[in-house]
């Protein structure tokens, strides 16, 4: 039996699991999936032996890296790993497959240039940025404190949302069990012309999302996104390539 799983801290939110271990008994495979609730990613050095790979999430997506004998090029691009091969020597190799999700969840939605306001600066914000700007967005960065590039909530005005088309939510807020919560942003300003995109998968819509629809906003909860990365490092783990 080969044995996968998730490193993170917290992951009482995490849907990994049932996941993959609902996916293990549908296609009847012989493995296990694990959740590793670390707070230090110095912790990974006891865990990585006996696992043939593993997810990374919150907040150690930026952390892994220095543990990694090799990095993808989009993940190095990006600056952040959410999924890791363990080769037969027990060396670790870092991909990205955020940006996979995050790509197919925007298809449909026909996204060409304009303006997009990303709330955020961790390993997913890393991955939506890059995507976006693969899209010809210009991107508007912004976080509970101002810095270099950055901007911070009460720079949000009115005027800033009706320039943007896209906003994405790639921050924890809203997330179970904190489902009263939402980014602190002037609702009022959205219309029909906006596009809400929460990288959060539980609840299936945030409040974030939920006010959005009530301006009549179109809005995309994570879900897809979460499903199309699982499959993307499923993919990962059983390649014989390194990239």
């Amino acid at each position: 039996m080969k044995h996968f799983g998730l490193i993170g801290y917290p992951l009482g939110h995490s849907a990994s699991a049932a996941y993959f271990t609902n996916k293990f008994s549908r296609e009847t495979i012989d493995a296990q999936y694990t959740l590793y609730e670390i707070e230090n990613i110095t912790a990974l050095d006891s865990i990585k032996g006996g696992l043939s790979g593993f997810n990374v999430t919150i907040p150690h997506k930026k952390a892994v890296i220095p543990y990694l004998a090799t990095i993808s090029p989009e993940a190095e691009s990006i600056g952040a790993v959410n999924c890791v091969k363990v080769d037969s020597k027990g060396l670790l190799h870092g991909y990205n497959t955020d940006a996979v999700g995050i790509r197919a969840t925007l298809a449909p939605y026909n996204i060409n240039g304009g303006r997009a306001l990303l709330l955020g600066t961790g390993g997913a914000a890393a991955a939506v940025k890059y995507v976006l700007q693969e899209l010809g967005m210009e991107v508007i960065v912004v976080s509970r404190r101002a810095g270099e590039g950055v901007i911070c909530y009460s720079d949000i005005t009115e005027e800033l949302i009706c320039s943007v088309t896209l906003i994405v939510n790639a921050t924890p807020v809203g997330m179970y069990p904190h489902t009263d919560s939402a980014p602190e942003l002037p609702y009022s300003a959205l219309n029909e012309k906006h596009i809400l995109f929460d990288l959060i998968y539980n609840p299936a819509q945030t409040l974030f999302l939920a006010r959005g629809a009530a301006q009549g906003a179109t809005v995309i909860g994570g879900s897809e996104m979460f499903c199309r990365q699982a499959e993307a490092s499923w993919e990962i783990w059983n390649s014989k390539d390194e990239f």
